[in-house]
């Protein structure tokens, strides 16, 4: 697949397009009908959430935080993991942290200010939230390494932005990780800007996935809009590390569309149609067109979800 899908040839992976309509069908993931609505979902509610913690954080209730709206296709991640599998993150991965069956209160308690809301559960292999930017990288690779070491069948996967990828952290992860060959997914959400800085003004590399070959193993460019590239494409990564064949690194082209965060103001370096453009590529309405050609979501199935996601 690797191969196939070389970042370096202008090649993005995409099963799903923009109207819910399958362009390949070799590559679409048998997926039952219960494992489709479990991805819906953890979309659905990772969406609601940004809406619930929006208005806590608006009325002084809760502090600063990252929504994910834009960004909810990274589910597919945290649904290919193993439950043995380790979880590096950064500070929007909410829709991860809920389809690994996170305890959501805990969400909400670390961004109220209380470290209470990073201890996870015995047996839930989350590490807690990593706020300075790519630090996480290391502490993925460094686990990755110690369970190669100890013949563990695991893969620790972290997550990172565009942004990212320009910290010095970053670079050290992936060279370690391609010398000793960890069994470490890197997931760089490429969501268009770190911050106020544009994608086109973080590195004058073409990819980002590309940056996987100059350290000795793959990188692919997916279309992170789309759930089921998401899928297909973290089950790869995370075969060659089960078998030991090392690191990967996945670029999931998508767009935040909502501000950095709650302190944030994007209209001070975005445009309504840049926006609006993206809008067209929502992750959220694309899966829902899916299921509901393929007769899987029904309204009132929907109507479902939605309030208890609520």
């Amino acid at each position: 697949m690797f191969e196939a899908y070389d970042p370096r040839d202008g090649k993005q992976l995409q099963i799903l397009n923009k109207d819910g309509v399958i362009i390949n069908a070799m590559l679409e993931p048998k997926l039952s009908d219960d494992d489709l609505l479990k991805l819906y979902e953890a979309m659905i509610t990772a969406r609601v959430m940004d809406v619930k913690a929006l208005s806590l954080q608006r009325s002084g209730r809760m502090g600063t935080f990252a929504q994910v709206t834009g960004q909810e296709a990274q589910v597919g991640v945290g649904f290919m993991m193993k439950k043995s599998d380790w979880m590096f993150p950064s500070f929007r991965e909410t829709g991860v942290f809920v389809i690994r069956g996170t305890p959501l209160h805990l969400f909400f308690l670390t961004f109220m200010g209380s470290e209470e809301g990073n201890r996870m559960p015995e047996g839930l292999n989350n590490f807690p939230i990593s706020v300075p930017v790519a630090t996480q990288t290391l502490h993925a690779v460094g686990a990755g390494w110690a369970a190669k070491i100890k013949k563990q069948k695991i893969a620790t996967v972290t997550f990172l932005g565009d942004g990212g990828t320009s910290e010095g952290d970053f670079h050290e992860a992936m060279n370690f990780a391609g010398v000793m060959k960890a069994p470490t997914v890197f997931i760089c959400q490429n969501n268009q800007y770190a911050i106020s800085v544009p994608r086109s003004k973080q590195t004058a590399s073409r990819t980002i996935a590309e940056k996987a070959f100059a350290y000795g193993f793959p990188g692919m460019q997916v279309d992170g809009n789309d759930v089921l590239a998401v899928c297909v494409a973290t089950k790869a990564a995370l075969e060659r590390a089960y078998r030991g064949d090392g690191p990967t690194l996945l670029e999931l082209v998508t767009y935040r569309m909502c501000p950095h965060t709650t302190s944030d103001d994007p209209t001070l370096y975005r445009s309504d149609d840049e926006v609006k453009e993206w809008e067209k590529k929502d992750p959220v309405k694309r899966v829902t067109a899916y299921l509901e050609k393929k007769r899987v979501l029904t309204d009132a199935k929907k109507e479902s979800i939605q309030k208890k996601a609520e």
